[in-house]
């Protein structure tokens, strides 16, 4: 088993090889001045079973081109088994045609991982699950739930909220498992970066709430969403995402929120997985200042990418995975 890091996320990378006692595979991956990406594996592969572990985040064509590149790489030199590990699987969100002449961008992106030599893919929380029916390939969907359960297990949560309609199965099954009350928030989209509630679904009022939902880049949703249920009543409001694609407008928004001049207690925390990196000086600077305050709560994933990687390595159930990472002893993967 040999595990690879794209150029997305290599901290998460090195948590999972942590975790498996392994030492991250030495690639050498690079950019011409063209822009055009370029690998090579400098150790050998031949009839290795290979993870490519990359998530497709911004900036998302350069790191899907770089996973194609490294699949191709791999294939030529004769890996036994290739599988692609996508903490955060981007073009997700274009999953089907709701317009006449556009793509579905998902297929497309699923073809060509087929068509770069891929022979696995294992992926987390995708914002529409039949996205693994796009492909023929074996396709393993993780969920956040089993590590996020542990995070936010001490909160003082009453009352789960879907933020739109889409969200409402998986929000659903946090609600059975938690065994808490579920509220719906109905909303429209006005443009890409707005969305206006029209119906509340639920009671809120008088007791602390909890959002949760895949994805944020803009956050204007969990704000949004926070505004609807604190208008209802709401005490305490947390928010909870797999995959924080937190654009610079994401992390001003948050900033005004919480430090602005006319800053709010509308979330008392948000809690987000570690699948995205969050690159550049001034989003690391907000970052930190939201995570010392205790704003932003990071959760680490590593734990069930390398149990799965290891099952999948060693032929074993992936779905047993869906239910619990650590065994009762707390042991590592």
């Amino acid at each position: 088993m040999k595990i690879f890091s794209g150029s997305s996320n290599p901290a998460l990378v090195d948590k999972i090889c942590d975790r498996l006692s392994l030492q991250r595979g030495r690639i050498n991956l690079k950019s011409f001045a063209s822009g055009e990406r370029f690998c090579q594996f400098e150790e050998n592969i031949r009839g290795a079973d290979v993870f490519l572990v990359q998530s497709t985040s911004q900036p998302a064509n350069d790191n899907l081109m770089e996973l194609l590149i490294m699949a191709d790489a791999a294939r030529r030199a004769s890996a036994g088994r290739i599988t692609a590990v996508i903490p955060y699987f981007g073009y997700a969100r274009q999953d089907r045609k709701e317009k006449s002449r556009v793509p579905i961008s998902a297929k497309l992106v699923m073809d060509l991982l087929k068509a770069g030599g891929l022979n696995r893919i294992l992926t987390m929380d995708l914002h529409a699950p039949q996205i693994g029916g796009f492909t023929n390939l074996p396709f393993d969907h993780l969920t956040f739930m089993p590590v996020l359960l542990d995070a936010i297990k001490e909160l003082p949560v009453d009352v789960i909220i879907s933020p739109d309609i889409g969200a409402v199965k998986r929000t659903n099954e946090y609600a059975r498992e938690m065994g808490k009350s579920l509220a719906i928030i109905d909303k429209r989209r006005k443009s890409e970066t707005e969305v206006e509630a029209q119906n509340f679904i639920g009671d809120v009022a008088g007791k602390n709430v909890i959002i949760i939902d895949d994805l944020t880049e803009s956050a204007k949703t969990l704000i949004e969403a926070a505004g609807e249920c604190r208008n209802r009543g709401a005490k305490l409001i947390f928010a909870a995402i797999t995959h924080g694609c937190f654009s610079q407008d994401g992390f001003n928004n948050l900033t005004r929120m919480f430090w602005g001049e006319n800053k709010t207690d509308l979330i008392s925390a948000i809690f987000y997985s570690n699948t995205v990196a969050h690159t550049g000086r001034e989003i690391w600077s907000v970052v930190d200042g939201l995570k010392k305050d205790k704003r932003l709560i990071e959760v680490d994933v590593s734990p069930l990418f390398a149990r799965a990687i290891r099952n999948i390595h060693e032929n074993q159930s992936v779905s047993e995975l869906f239910n619990s990472v650590h065994d009762a002893e707390g042991k590592r993967a």
